[in-house]
């Protein structure tokens, strides 16, 4: 039987003692996402895991969200490839954000793969939205319960997008006329796995409240965003090859570490489709 046991920092659980391409039946993919509901994100070391096993792994969690916008694997459509070359100064993901918080039902999360990994850096960050919506003052927390946010893909994604313009993701992320992408969420989500309550905002992201202007949201949403990165909510996961992570986006924010210019990352992405979000 495998083991789950927390990490030592403010989100996340490492599970041993399973092989992702032979072990996941029915019951297992069922203690695996009520781990993940409880967890935010789940770590595995050690995988020999092949793109098809990598489909059928996530396929037992939800229907695949073919990405929009990633570089697909040639063979292997449903995953998207989240490369940076030895030349190439920017990533992909550096910031804190929540994937597909755009879409009217946002994705459930993301199992992605280490193919390659530079000799050292290229971590990433994680952080607990349960942790951060607790800690929040009880008045905050009624305020928040009230509101609706406004989440978009056009500025990150869209042609309009001067951050995509100035970064050298040519080849990588593409696409940017289907950047159209525009939906309402509550601030606080009661989680669909766990029952918890969570924070769902994210700087990359939400553009402003529903109902408010985007100046009288930004000091806000400044303040939410600094308060939910607080090191005690998070925890740093140093990736080696085989190493999985499986996150669960309506409960966790993540950032990938630009810090290993010069050194080739290739990771494989599967993302799969969640459900809508309620307060």
């Amino acid at each position: 039987m495998f083991d789950i046991q927390a990490t030592p920092g403010g989100v996340g659980a490492f599970v041993s003692g399973i092989d992702l391409a032979h072990d996941v039946n029915g019951n297992v993919a069922g203690a695996l996402r009520a781990a993940l509901g409880e967890h935010g994100v789940l770590f595995f070391r050690d995988q020999d895991i092949a793109p098809e096993d990598h489909i059928a792994f996530a396929e037992k969690f939800g229907e695949i969200n073919i990405n929009r916008f990633f570089a697909k694997h040639p063979d292997h459509p449903k995953i998207a490839m989240v490369v940076k070359e030895p030349d190439q100064r920017d990533n992909i993901g550096g910031g804190w954000h929540t994937d597909h918080s755009y879409d009217t039902e946002p994705a459930l999360g993301s199992v992605l793969v280490a193919r390659e990994v530079p000799a050292r850096g290229g971590d990433t960050l994680f952080a607990n939205m349960y942790a951060a919506y607790d800690a929040l003052s009880d008045g905050l927390k009624a305020t928040l319960e009230g509101l609706n946010a406004v989440h978009s893909s056009r500025h990150v994604f869209g042609t309009e997008s001067t951050s995509r313009a100035a970064m050298d993701t040519k080849g990588r992320i593409g696409n940017a006329e289907a950047a159209t992408q525009d939906a309402v969420h509550p601030v606080i989500v009661s989680h669909p796995i766990s029952g918890r309550k969570a924070l769902y905002v994210n700087g990359g992201f939400t553009t402003h409240f529903e109902g408010w202007s985007k100046e009288e949201s930004e000091p806000l949403l400044k303040f939410l965003y600094a308060h939910a990165s607080k090191p005690e909510f998070t925890y740093r996961f140093n990736w080696q090859n085989g190493s999985v992570a499986f996150w669960d986006n309506r409960c966790t924010w993540h950032y990938a570490v630009n810090d290993y210019h010069g050194d080739r990352r290739i990771m494989h992405r599967i993302t799969i489709e969640g459900c809508p979000l309620v307060a």
